[in-house]
């Protein structure tokens, strides 16, 4: 694999908020070596004069449905509810995902490099998402971390899915019995595993038994203040340890008991109309209340509902509310990396780290400013004409 220098990186310090100025080794798609001045170390690695542009990682989306509801494709290419049932734990997102899809041109024109992509919200379960870089053709040679969570929906999406035909769920209540008796049998089917009294595989069960060991994170699409609250009450009756809340509409209702309980927050899409009941409170500030409140927060495009080339216009308008620079990128970055457990690859410029960078033109906050050039593995994988 080539190696590649990047010169003269307008670089920010996310400690103290300042720009400093680094070069940037590539070698084997990893970042070997930041520092002011680095030579070139072999005539096989190629320079690239960055200029004093900005360099940032590769910005994250930690949740999407890139890949499983395709873009143009009409109702053939959206496979991100299996709506013949409200509890399907055992889908797996991986297997709907078409790397093909054109949006994934438009993450890496966008400069987002790594994205959580997975099953829809109009389930009570709804199953497994993965996290996986924005550039390949064979979606098992993309994968970063599969699985990576489960999948479950509180209030208006299942409500309206399954009781409008007079099926459960037609109440949260009904919801939430849904998801208890799910968790339930999870747990006695893992005590029997566990005791070698289990012959026969049950994929449903099998695929919660993740969330119950820790391994992977409940991931609880949740608008409504109350709806957070019960996604936080079913994670404490099981034990569960990893608990993402997703979209968060509000979350800022409830900040403080998030921060006890440790809660990080996917917010978003900001981009919607009010369009149901659910987001009647949605506001661009919340982010920075959230903030302000000490939730970590990563701000997410929901992709196709925001396009995802989308991803930093939403932080341009959390910053036009009074989100620090340093703090929408860690929303965009470092978060969204702690969230989806790979922060030990990937979310920061880091010697060891995978080289996942976006150059862009100017402050990458200006609206004007562009992503010249989009780096993966250390390859580049968009350069802009």
């Amino acid at each position: 694999m080539d190696s590649i220098l990047l010169k003269n990186c307008l670089t920010i310090d996310l400690k103290t908020g300042n720009k400093e100025l680094k070069d940037i080794l590539i070698e084997e798609g990893i970042i070997r070596r930041i520092s002011t001045t680095i030579g070139k170390p072999s005539s096989q690695c190629k320079t690239i004069e960055i200029g004093e542009r900005y360099v940032l990682p590769g910005l994250i989306d930690c949740h999407t449905h890139l890949g499983i509801i395709e873009e143009a494709t009409g109702k053939i290419g959206v496979d991100n509810n299996e709506t013949s049932d409200s509890v399907t734990p055992h889908l797996r997102g991986l297997d709907a995902i078409n790397p093909q899809d054109i949006a994934f041109v438009d993450a890496l024109r966008a400069g987002v490099t790594t994205v959580m992509t997975g099953p829809g919200s109009n389930n009570a379960v709804g199953g497994l998402n993965l996290v996986i870089k924005t550039q390949g053709r064979i979606i098992d040679q993309m994968i970063v971390r599969n699985p990576a969570g489960l999948k479950i929906s509180l209030g208006e999406n299942p409500m309206s899915t399954y009781g409008a035909h007079g099926k459960c769920p037609v109440t949260r209540m009904g919801i939430t019995g849904l998801i208890r008796d799910l968790f339930m049998r999870a747990q006695d089917y893992l005590e029997l595993k566990q005791a070698g009294q289990i012959k026969y595989r049950d994929i449903r069960l099998e695929a919660v038994i993740p969330v119950l060991t820790g391994h992977i994170s409940l991931r609880a699409h949740a608008h409504r203040a109350d709806d957070i609250v019960t996604a936080v009450r079913i994670a404490e009756e099981f034990k569960i340890k990893k608990l993402v809340i997703e979209h968060g509409t509000e979350a800022h209702l409830v900040s403080d008991y998030l921060v006890e309980r440790n809660v990080p927050v996917a917010f978003g899409p900001m981009l919607t109309p009010r369009i149901k009941m659910e987001l009647k409170g949605r506001n661009y500030n919340s982010v920075l209340k959230l903030t302000e409140a000490g939730v970590k927060v990563s701000l997410i495009s929901d992709h196709p509902y925001n396009s995802i080339d989308q991803l930093r216009t939403v932080a341009i308008l959390a910053i036009s509310e009074g989100l620090s620079h340093v703090d929408a990128i860690k929303c965009l970055t470092v978060h969204p990396a702690e969230v989806l457990d790979c922060n030990n690859r990937l979310g920061q410029l880091k010697e060891g780290y995978d080289a996942d960078l976006a150059i862009f033109s100017e402050n990458p906050f200006n609206s004007m400013s562009k992503v010249i050039m989009t780096i993966i593995n250390g390859k580049i994988t968009y350069q802009k004409d």
